[in-house]
C-alpha cells in the first residue's frame, strides 16, 4: 500500500474514490433491476466497504441502496452522516435530493419542503428539474398545491419548444394572485 491509496486501492490520500471505484459502482447501478433487492444492497455494501468505514460516498451509495429499494428509514440516518462528513460534488446534491425524497415518503414533507427549498436556492446545475419535481411533490404533500404546480410548471417551460415565457408567466401567476379573486 502506498501513501495514495488505501488497502482496496478505491481511494487516494484526499480521500476521493478512485476511477475504477467509481466505474464498477456505476455499472452495478445500470443494472440494478437485474438484482434482487438484498443482493443489490449487499453488492453496494460490498464496493462500500472497499472505502474507509466512514467514507462519505461509501455512505451515501449504501443509503442509496436502501432508498432504491423501498427502506427510506434505513436511508434517512446514512443520507445524513455521508452529508455532515463533507460529501461533496454531485453526489452531496443528489443526496439532498434523495433525502428529501425520502423524508418526504415517511411522512415529513415540511422538512423536505425546507431542505429543497434551501437547496434550489444553493445554486444550480443539471439537477436542478429533479430538485423541482420533488420541492413540487413535498409542497403537494404540505397542501400547497397552487405553489407545487408552480414549481413543476417553472421547472417544464424551459423544455418547450414554444410557449416558455407564458407557461413561465402563467407559473409565476399560480402563486401570486389568490383563486378566491
Amino acid at each position: 500500500m502506498n501513501d495514495t491509496t488505501d488497502a482496496a486501492g478505491a481511494t487516494n490520500a484526499a480521500g476521493a474514490t478512485d476511477a475504477g471505484w467509481e466505474r464498477r459502482t456505476a455499472e452495478l447501478w445500470a443494472a440494478i433491476d437485474s438484482h434482487g433487492e438484498e443482493d443489490f444492497r449487499a453488492r453496494i455494501g460490498k464496493l462500500a466497504a472497499e472505502l474507509p468505514p466512514d467514507h462519505p460516498a461509501a455512505l451515501f451509495e449504501r443509503a442509496a441502496a436502501f432508498d432504491s429499494t423501498g427502506h427510506s428509514d434505513l436511508a434517512v440516518p446514512l443520507y445524513r452522516r455521508a452529508l455532515d462528513l463533507g460529501l461533496t460534488g454531485e453526489r452531496r446534491r443528489r443526496a439532498v435530493i434523495q433525502l428529501a425524497s425520502s423524508l418526504r415518503n415517511l411522512g415529513r414533507a415540511p422538512e423536505s419542503v425546507a431542505l429543497l427549498t434551501a437547496e434550489r436556492d444553493a445554486g444550480s446545475d443539471h439537477l436542478d428539474d429533479a430538485v423541482a419535481v420533488f420541492l413540487a411533490l413535498a409542497l403537494a404533500d404540505t397542501g400547497r398545491e397552487r405553489e407545487a404546480v408552480s414549481v413543476a410548471l417553472t421547472a417544464l417551460a424551459g423544455h418547450l419548444p414554444r410557449y416558455q415565457r407564458s407557461a413561465a408567466n402563467y407559473a409565476r401567476l399560480l402563486v401570486e394572485t389568490d383563486p378566491a379573486e
